[in-house]
């Protein structure tokens, strides 16, 4: 970890070291660790970025790069729209656009409240790791059965669950929230670990350019794979340390990858 603009960071690392760069850049909306500009120069100054993290990419490697909405005069700018180009322009293949999608945010009366961000699933070439196994969910009906044909009587589903498709109902990081901190708009642990653990395998590299308080590095570390992450903010990247210290010690807490989203039998649905 280092507290670094992520642009000269990147600068010191070899190329096509990172087995997956997963990231959640500032939407240029005016927060507290970031300068508002013209969407032109955000879209410019992001391609810099990008840019680099291309360059450090590994050739089996995945980049997923997780946005939400640009707003300006009240009117919505979906920045995985704005940026697909740079992408697409730097040579890189998108595989899946996941949607996100969260309960609990800000509450609109014009127009309807937001629910959902997006993340754009990269890799460099058509040969890249993908281990779905790892990241299957149960079954909707784990019992069913082909009833004829040649394989009546088996198992019509995979034992080990299901592929989780597209959507990811996951819950953001409110103030309830298990992980929280004083970041504003912090990545959950378990979105990175399901990126993680589908395209990476242990002793890989995990790179985050747009560090925050540490979850990507946190999700890569707990699953054994190395975590590298920048942030020009010093106390997100103070936060970050000391949670690192925490995985290591066994008493960080982060909410369950198979914990449901709502439990009725728990406060506030289980999210914690």
């Amino acid at each position: 970890m280092a507290c670094a603009d992520n642009r000269h960071f990147m600068r010191t690392l070899p190329d096509g070291t990172m087995h997956l760069i997963v990231t959640s850049p500032p939407y240029n909306i005016g927060k507290a660790y970031e300068r508002r500009a013209s969407l032109d120069d955000y879209v410019a100054q992001q391609s810099q970025v990008i840019a680099e993290c291309v360059r450090l990419l590994h050739p089996r490697g995945s980049l997923c790069w997780q946005v939400g909405n640009h707003v300006q005069n009240g009117e919505i700018v979906p920045l995985d729209m704005a940026l697909y180009p740079v992408f697409r322009g730097l040579g890189l293949k998108l595989r899946n656009r996941i949607v996100w999608h969260f309960e609990h945010g800000l509450h609109c009366s014009k127009p309807l409240s937001g629910r959902y961000e997006t993340i754009l699933w990269f890799t460099r070439s058509n040969e890249y790791a993908f281990n779905l196994d790892s990241i299957r969910v149960p079954s909707k009906y784990p019992g069913k059965k082909y009833f004829k044909g040649p394989k009546a009587g088996q198992l019509s589903c995979n034992p080990l669950g299901k592929n989780p498709g597209d959507v990811w109902i996951l819950p953001n990081v409110k103030s309830n929230h298990v992980e929280k901190t004083i970041h504003p708009c912090q990545f959950p642990v378990e979105l990175v670990e399901r990126l993680v653990l589908a395209l990476t395998a242990a002793g890989d590299r995990v790179f985050d350019p747009f560090m925050g308080v540490g979850s990507s590095v946190l999700a890569a570390v707990k699953h054994g794979r190395h975590g590298f992450g920048c942030d020009i903010v010093p106390g997100y990247v103070a936060i970050a340390e000391e949670r690192l210290r925490s995985l290591r010690a066994g008493t960080l807490r982060t909410r369950p990858m198979d914990r449901p989203v709502y439990d009725p039998a728990k406060p506030y649905g289980g999210q914690r």
